[in-house]
């Protein structure tokens, strides 16, 4: 049905064009015909030429071939052995004949004749002819003795033939050698091969004949068999047509390439005579019309700019049917509406601009990077350059003056420009606006934006600072548009734009769009302004509730580093504490969240840890009561006081803390966490190790019957406990495990210090866009002497308090601590004789020389000693009270099982006993009850 269907269209297509055959040229009358009949005779000329040039050549080459073979031939007889002498034999023929036939018949050539040097025969392939002299000019053979060939003509027959001379051993020419082959059998040779040069001449002109019909079937139906005339005529109508009209047009062919636009078609789209088979993508015109060209589609008045042009556009395909179609599109310049569609374009490019100021403006918290972002976003799309300048108050966080008068001085905190070498002052100076009568101080004063198209006019400009306006108008700043950042109606600061480059001035139409740009930013400059406040206060906060001096002990050697976010201060926290026995607290915490409330909470979390640490507790006990202090912390903010639920996120929700207890007398480190990574081990051989410890919850879970657990080390003297916050580990792009990886490999080098621990480790896990507080704390271990401990068990008699107390005082006197004998007696004699009498077994007194000298008394009972003032009348109960004024320090420790009342007395000259009091004797002492 198709094909019917396209014929029957072609054939009413032709009939239409051609009605009853007029018009239409057939034979040689048309283009076709002329076409295909000088194609036809073209291809006639040339084969026929190059048949004729191939049969001489091929002539030539045969003849040449027989040269080579008989000269060949000749020399080769000529030279054989023993033809020298059969020459001179008696009866040469004889010796000759039958041996010239026989080389002859076996080399192909027509004839081999031995010849005297006269030129008489004596040997011939015709018999008939020995004795007989050979026809033509031997001479060179004969008496020049040159070897040669020749054509000759003549009796016998003609043949190309060669002649050469035969030489005795004395070099005497005693023959010739003649041989060659006859013309007839040239031609013979040639004559074979004509047929196939014939039959291949025929087939190319068959073939050149089919070409030319079919180049000349194709031409005719593009044609459509008009004659030369006709197509004369079509193509003077064409140009007439196409080139007069005022109307663009543009043919494209299947390929999308142009085939013809006509000269309004050029001016309209500003080609030139060389974009005729271009693609339309190579035009230079505007995508949306490079996308109508190839989409083959029809359209009607579709606007179109080309340039600064709006054109109506009209595409119409040039077959109606068939898969393969140009297009041809007409247009005409709408002239009318080019300056309405320039005004659309400018609002739709600042309605663009401002959507792209509300993206790129305030992506950071920080007022110097959110002002350099407006400045920015100004150039070069509304100004050649650009400048920000701020009050000081604004750049440091506070809040900025009311009084418009205290505006009049501002820091340049942005400047960005189409070059680089611009006259105006730099960034980080200070600018003034006192001439009321400037663009800035007008705004200023106003509210609202100032334009100042001409400033070469601007004299209130220029007297505020003749020198700088006076470069600038060198430069070629011609314009100015000046916008006050409002934020509440408070000036935060001025933005300036300028135009050097550009030669519209600025004009009323950009007053709004400034103004909205400036609202823009303004709003986001206060945002970073106030969180530059909170930020401050955070991080005054932070490092005010964290340890500013470490305190003095002797357990370790410390070093840290405590680093808040980028983003704003969090949570994160560390402590030393010193504990009775010579021994030290570690600590670190980190609090979720960030800003003022998390600061806050970490203080009061690390405040609770402190008083926590003087019940002397197991790390497990302590963290237990810091849970349950947390929970009741909650319960009661979980509730305002009208009733009123809060968030549950400003509570102490998800807080962590590791915490850890070393005892330098024995190298026992003890430790537990909340929900906190452990700390990291690394021995004196640089060996590192990540000790697994039970993690616990979090603080503030409400899950206080999940108990803590604590885990026991012992550490060699030298090691370094690494306690540190997950803000160190994880960053962006790298999970706990890679942190962890490089904390190790970090950490793995023996022989360093703390401090440089800490160095070595944030320059290798210290990102430069740190999102997260970072808390690191560093302890090397130390060993007390154990020449500075002394122990002893003391029975359960009372007899056994006076040998241990004279025991310690030697002991003391070989420490040169003798200032200190009589009140380490006294203190020994309460807390022994307690310990005995109340006590139970075993019973250990233990002195450590540290800083202080510590008297420790351990009894395997719980029961707790109360510091109480005896009446007058009272036998006893005032020995405690006798150990806390001569002590510089005391105190209880519970263990597992039992207790330990320890006593600290300072060593110096100042250790001695109070002289204020009248003590007792010592064995007088025992006796009395607490």
């Amino acid at each position: 049905m198709t094909a019917r269907y396209r014929g029957t269209r072609r054939g009413q297509e032709r009939g239409q064009a051609h009605p009853k055959g007029k018009g239409r040229r057939t034979g040689l009358r048309s283009v076709a015909g002329q076409v295909f009949a000088l194609e036809a005779l073209i291809a006639l000329l040339v084969i026929a030429v190059a048949a004729f040039v191939t049969f001489q050549q091929e002539r030539r080459d045969t003849e040449r071939d027989a040269r080579i073979r008989s000269l060949a031939v000749a020399e080769g007889f000529a030279h054989a052995p023993g033809i020298d002498a059969a020459l001179t034999s008696p009866d040469p023929t004889a010796e000759l004949q039958n041996r010239a036939e026989a080389t002859r018949l076996a080399t192909g050539v027509d004839f081999i004749a031995v010849l005297s040097p006269s030129g008489v025969r004596y040997t011939d392939s015709d018999p008939a002819l020995i004795g007989q002299k050979a026809k033509g000019d031997l001479s060179r053979a004969a008496v020049d003795g040159e070897s040669y060939t020749e054509l000759f003509r003549g009796a016998p027959n003609d043949a190309v033939r060669a002649v050469v001379p035969v030489v005795d051993a004395k070099g005497r020419i005693v023959g010739l050698v003649s041989s060659g082959i006859e013309v007839e059998s040239i031609s013979q040779s040639v004559q074979k091969r004509l047929p196939l040069l014939v039959g291949a001449a025929g087939g190319a002109l068959a073939v050149a004949v089919g070409g030319a019909a079919l180049v000349s079937g194709r031409l005719r139906r593009q044609t459509h068999g008009l004659g030369p005339a006709e197509m004369t005529r079509m193509k003077e109508h064409h140009e007439a047509v196409l080139h007069a009209v005022r109307e663009g047009v543009l043919i494209v062919g299947p390929d999308h390439r142009l085939l013809l636009a006509n000269d309004e078609a050029r001016r309209l789209l500003g080609l030139t005579a060389e974009a005729e088979r271009q693609h339309v993508s190579e035009l230079g015109l505007d995508p949306r019309t490079v996308e109508l060209l190839e989409s083959g589609r029809a359209a009607t008045d579709e606007v179109h700019r080309a340039g600064d042009r709006l054109l109506a556009v009209s595409v119409r395909p040039t077959l109606q049917h068939g898969s393969e179609s140009g297009c041809v599109m007409t247009m005409r310049d709408t002239t009318e509406l080019a300056a309405v569609t320039g005004r659309a374009a400018v609002a739709r490019g600042r309605l663009q601009l401002l959507y792209e100021a509300g993206v790129r403006i305030g992506t950071t918290l920080e007022v110097v990077r959110t002002a350099e972002e407006l400045a920015e976003v100004a150039v070069p799309r509304f100004a050649d350059f650009a400048t920000v300048e701020l009050l000081e108050p604004v750049l440091r966080g506070e809040e900025p003056p009311e009084d418009v008068a205290a505006s009049t001085e501002m820091r340049r905190t942005a400047l960005s420009g189409l070059r680089p070498d611009q006259p105006l002052q730099p960034v980080g100076d200070t600018i003034h606006f006192d001439v009321r009568s400037t663009p800035m101080a007008k705004a200023l004063n106003a509210g609202y934006a100032v334009v100042e198209p001409e400033l070469a006019g601007a004299e209130g400009w220029r007297a505020q600072d003749p020198e700088g306006a006076a470069q600038a108008l060198a430069y070629g700043m011609h314009s100015l548009l000046t916008v006050p950042l409002l934020a509440r109606g408070v000036v935060l600061g001025m933005a300036n734009f300028w135009r050097a480059d550009t030669p519209e001035p600025f004009g009323e139409e950009d007053l709004s769009f400034a103004e909205e740009l400036a609202a823009r930013a303004a709003v986001a400059i206060d945002n970073a302004r106030r969180f530059t406040r909170e930020h401050a206060m955070a991080v005054t906060l932070q490092r005010s509730l964290l340890p500013r001096v470490l305190p003095e002990q002797s357990a370790v050697e410390v070093a840290y580093r405590y680093l808040p976010a980028k983003a704003g201060v969090g949570g994160d926290w560390f402590d030393v504490i010193p504990l009775p026995g010579a021994r030290v607290a570690l600590v670190v915490g980190d609090v979720v969240g960030h800003g003022l409330h998390a600061a806050a909470t970490m203080g009061r979390l690390r405040t609770a840890v402190h008083n926590f640490s003087t019940l002397d507790v197991p790390p497990d006990e302590l963290l237990g009561h810091l849970d349950e202090l947390t929970g009741r912390i909650e319960d009661r903010e979980v509730e305002e006081a009208n009733g009123e639920a809060r968030r549950r996120d400003e509570g102490i929700i998800g807080a962590t803390c590791l915490y850890a207890i070393y005892d330098p007398a024995s190298g026992l480190c003890q430790l537990a966490s909340a929900g906190h990574p452990g700390p990291a081990l690394v021995g004196p051989d640089g060996r590192v190790e990540f000790p697994e410890l039970s993690p616990g919850l979090p603080l503030g879970l409400g899950l206080g019957d999940v108990p803590f657990e604590s885990t026991e080390l012992r550490l060699p003297e030298g090691s370094k406990l690494v306690l540190f916050t997950d803000g160190l580990l994880e960053d962006h792009g790298r999970d706990i495990d890679t942190g962890l990886g490089m904390l190790r490999s970090t950490l793995a080098q023996p022989d360093r210090s703390p401090e440089q621990t800490c160095a070595d480790v944030l320059s290798t896990l210290l990102s430069p866009t740190q999102r997260d507080d970072i808390a690191l704390l560093v302890a090397q271990t130390r060993l007390l002497d154990r020449d500075r401990i002394a122990e002893w068990e003391v029975p359960r008699d009372p007899s056994a308090v006076s040998p241990v107390r004279n025991a310690a005082a030697a002991k003391l006197s070989e420490w040169g601590l003798d200032g200190l004998a009589f009140t380490a007696e006294l203190i020994l004699s309460e807390l022994i004789t307690n310990a005995v009498r109340y006590g139970a077994d075993p019973v250990r007194v233990r002195l450590l020389h540290d800083r202080t000298l510590i008297c420790e008394v351990s009894d395997g009972s719980s029961t707790s000693p109360h510091l109480r003032h005896a009446a007058t009348t009272d036998e006893g109960g005032r020995g405690l009270y006798l150990v806390a004024q001569y002590a510089e320090r005391w105190g209880t420790r519970y263990a597992r099982r039992g207790k330990t009342i320890w006593a600290e007395l300072k060593v110096g000259a100042d250790g001695s006993e109070p002289v204020a009091m009248a003590v007792p004797d010592l064995d007088a002492l025992e006796d009395l009850a607490w």
